[in-house]
């Protein structure tokens, strides 16, 4: 929760602006002052909705109106990212959607140019402080489970990519806008891979889509494996729809499900489950309550950050710029292990 009087102006009006970033901070209590859309009339919907007291013509116009206090939250795609961050004075502080970039040397102009800035920019990789991600962090902290020894997110939904029709035609798809969230959550728990192999795939009912699904390794070594598999074209019902997050570790381990993404957009309720291992011996699987979700409870703590180093509490937040650019570099080298390929075997 914001202790001071930091409030935030908010650059772009989408769906995920709608869904997320301002259910979260109505639920923080943080202090929306202002919104703005090249759509004026989508901009003044969510001002109504939402109680917002200023819709503003354009990003000067809004910089005029604002005082020291306030974060950017510029929530726009990444090739629109770059004109507003030139916008904005220096040493601002903004919140910048994901990815960030399309690809490395986006991302990489990006970063120059915050740094040029001196902007205290951060990146909505919001995954890292989902509730129950949060909880598992916790206890590995509190070495419940052990050192780690697999962390395996798994999901296997059918998502109606036509809610985002802009992604059709993209070169790059699945791993840039989906599993990219995947692959910072490990990063958060592990740090940076030694290196990452991937293979991204397409399905021939969505010709229209680069990938819509990919299997990620991400390499820590012979002790500890990480993987990522998605598939979003599990067109079957949703009866073996899954989305799971599975940590293990040499004393326990826990697995949580990610309820928003099957059966989207209804959804089901998240779960969360441990077990440890006591006296030499594996208990049994017990369930815990977790308040909140991904959606919208997630949003809640990337904004968090940037308050927190707006109101001189942390120099840096966790999800920095310079962090997210780690887990663009993973991005890529994703891309380019999944065009380049495996080991054929008939040439050995």
């Amino acid at each position: 929760m914001s202790t001071r009087d930091t409030g935030i102006c908010i650059i772009g009006a989408g769906g995920i602006v709608k869904a997320a970033h301002l259910p979260a901070y109505r639920l923080a209590g943080f202090a929306v002052k202002g919104i703005l859309d090249l759509d004026r009339q989508k901009a003044e919907d969510l001002a109504m909705q939402f109680n917002i007291p200023h819709v503003y013509e354009s990003v000067q116009s809004m910089v005029a109106d604002q005082n020291d206090s306030v974060i950017y939250d510029c929530a726009l795609p990444a090739s629109e990212t770059a004109a507003v961050l030139q916008q904005l004075p220096d040493k601002a502080t903004v919140l910048i959607q994901k990815p960030l970039g399309e690809r490395i040397e986006e991302a990489r102009g990006l970063l120059e140019l915050a740094h040029a800035k001196r902007l205290n920019a951060g990146v909505n990789f919001q995954l890292r402080f989902a509730p129950g991600v949060l909880e598992a962090k916790r206890m590995i902290k509190e070495g419940m489970i052990g050192a780690l020894t697999d962390l395996e997110v798994y999901v296997n939904v059918h998502t109606p990519w036509n809610l985002w029709s802009f992604l059709f035609g993209k070169p790059r798809m699945e791993i840039n806008y989906h599993s990219v969230h995947y692959i910072d959550l490990v990063r958060s728990f592990l740090g940076n891979p030694d290196t990452v192999y991937a293979k991204t795939f397409r399905h021939p009912d969505a010709p229209e889509l680069a990938s819509v699904k990919s299997t990620i390794i991400m390499d820590y070594g012979d002790l500890l494996r990480a993987t990522i598999h998605t598939n979003h074209h599990h067109d079957f019902g949703y009866k073996h729809q899954e989305a799971s997050i599975k940590i293990e570790g040499t004393k326990g381990a826990i697995k949580m499900s990610l309820g928003a993404l099957i059966n989207y957009p209804e959804g089901v309720p998240d779960t969360f489950e441990y077990v440890l291992v006591e006296n030499g011996k594996c208990a049994d699987w017990r369930s815990k309550h977790i308040g909140g979700t991904w959606f919208p409870h997630a949003f809640i703590g990337t904004m968090q950050q940037m308050i927190n180093v707006k109101e001189g509490l942390v120099n840096k937040p966790e999800n920095s710029i310079d962090d997210a650019f780690e887990t663009m570099k993973c991005v890529e080298a994703a891309y380019i292990s999944s065009q380049q390929g495996g080991v054929a075997p008939v040439l050995l």
